[in-house]
Parts: structure tokens; C-alpha cells; sequence
């Protein structure tokens, strides 16, 4: 039976959440789609019920999705728009194209993680894993910028957290974070400080939050008291100021993160397509 909206793929069960959307074969959708609040391009609802049939876990690391065609019956769209849903999708990493064998879920490792969010590399160009110490881990209230930035309520639970970065021995960059307690719940301080990997592999494998996609806003700031004494630095010395907002698959931002970084020997480098690896 035609249906006139792409279905959520994790609001009802079904054994394969790709299934969800079907229509009958040869209906086709409009071009938008009303997803209630507001009307998609069609390739974006696409996109998006591919989105939550990951988020659900029934599509794991490795595993193969079904073809263009075969996704393009099911969603009652056209292989066209099918491709460019998947084609946002391989841009954001999210998906991996391999060819002659199709298109799959991309490995989430603790290499990917700091090759493809992490752009701080030496001038050389040689890339560096930082030493962190972390300075603070504290519960706060989200004041009206945090809780904008986070679609949060002003005033809801957060945790406050500050790190020092040491590279090459030398303190090089004060990072600040402000995630969501209803997040990231139980979280310690001895749980984060405690981690084995990246500050995303312990959102990922601890609370089932996984980082696809950060937005970087850049800009040059001077070293305020508090900065200069914990870099080391005289009051005033030109930073580096890098505004993170982290996003989850569906879009969700899950962190707030303010660095301050020192640029003498260091400096951000964000490569835009291939590989991230330097």
C-alpha cells in the first residue's frame, strides 16, 4: 500500500529497519517530503531514514547495505535520488564504497577517530598524539550560548570539562568542553581520565554516541591570565581560537568545545576530501 511519508526506521520494530519505507513498486514521491516540522529535498528524507536505520544498530561495521536499485524500490524514489543520499553519506564517512562489492558501514576505530577529528599537526607536517591532562570535570547549568548551540534548554545539566594538550613536551592547547549530562549519564571523572583511546571512542563505546560530522569556526584571539599562565605564555600572546560543534548521525550536536592553541610549532589543517591522514 503506497505510503505518502518515509517511515521512522527505529519507531517501530522490524526486522530490517531498510524495509520500513517500502512502497508499492512504480509509486514514486514528490520531490519534497514533509517530515512534520518542516518540507525536505527528497534526497535528504532518504538520507535521513538511512541515518536512523544505522542509529538503530541493525546495520553494524562491515556490513553491506542493499543496492541503489534495491533501496530505490523500497523507498518509492528513483535510483538518482537513492545515489545522492549515499553520496552525503560516504562524504560525511558515514558510509564506505568499495568497488565491485557495494556499499558498506564505516569502521568506527580509534585510528579514524583522531585522523579524521583531529587537525592539529606539527608545521613539518608530521602529526603528533597529544598528551592530555585533564585540569577539570565538573557538573554545570548550560547558560543561554551553551544551551542554543546544543538545542538544550538553558539551565539543564552539563559537564564542564577542560583539558591541557602537551605536544612535543610543551603545553600547546587548552581545550574546554560542554556536553549534555542526559548524554552522556554516570559519566566520571575517573571514567573519562581513565579512557584507553579518544575522547569520541569513550562517547561511542560507553553511552552509544557516536561523532560523524564537527562544524569549526577559527579566529585569533590573545592569551588571556588564565590561558597564558596554564600555556605558559605572556599575557596577550596571539592564540588560535577553534569553536567546535560535534553531531551525531541524526544531526544531533552532543558537544560544545572551545580550544585555545599556540601556534609557534602547530598548526589546524582541515583536508576536504580522500583521506584525512597526514
Amino acid at each position: 500500500m503506497p505510503n505518502s511519508k518515509l517511515t521512522s526506521a527505529v519507531s517501530r520494530v522490524d526486522p530490517d529497519p531498510l524495509l520500513a519505507g517500502r512502497v508499492a513498486s512504480g509509486t514514486k514521491r514528490d520531490v519534497l517530503v514533509d517530515m512534520g516540522n518542516s518540507a525536505l529535498p527528497l534526497y535528504k528524507s532518504i538520507k535521513l531514514e538511512l541515518i536512523r536505520a544505522i542509529g538503530g544498530g541493525n546495520i553494524q561495521d562491515g556490513m553491506a547495505l542493499p543496492t541503489e536499485k534495491e533501496l530505490a524500490e523500497q523507498y518509492g524514489v528513483s535510483v538518482g535520488t537513492v545515489r545522492r543520499a549515499m553520496a552525503d553519506l560516504v562524504a560525511d564517512k558515514v558510509l564506505v564504497r568499495q568497488q565491485g562489492r557495494g556499499t558498506f558501514l564505516a569502521p568506527f576505530d580509534s585510528s579514524r577517530m583522531l585522523n579524521s577529528f583531529w587537525h592539529i599537526v606539527r608545521k613539518d607536517g608530521a602529526r603528533e598524539v597529544p598528551i592530555v591532562q585533564t585540569l577539570r570535570f565538573e557538573e554545570a547549568s548550560a547558560n543561554e550560548h551553551t544551551a542554543k548551540l546544543l538545542k538544550i534548554e538553558q539551565g539543564d545539566p552539563i559537564f564542564w570539562i577542560v583539558n591541557l594538550m602537551i605536544m612535543g613536551g610543551t603545553p600547546m592547547l587548552l581545550d574546554g568542553l560542554h556536553i549534555p549530562q542526559a548524554l552522556f549519564r554516570g559519566l566520571t571523572r575517573s571514567q573519562f581520565v581513565g579512557r584507553d583511546s579518544t575522547i569520541y571512542d569513550l562517547y561511542r563505546n560507553a553511552f552509544g554516541v557516536t561523532v560523524v560530522k564537527t562544524v569549526d569556526q577559527v579566529s585569533a584571539v590573545a592569551a588571556d591570565p588564565e590561558t597564558a599562565k596554564k600555556l605558559d605564555l605572556a599575557l596577550g600572546t596571539p592564540l588560535l581560537e577553534i569553536v567546535r560543534v560535534a553531531y551525531t548521525l541524526d544531526e544531533q550536536p552532543v558537544e560544545l568545545r572551545r580550544s585555545l592553541m599556540y601556534t609557534e610549532k602547530y598548526e589546524f589543517v582541515d583536508v576536504t576530501g580522500g583521506s584525512n591522514s597526514l
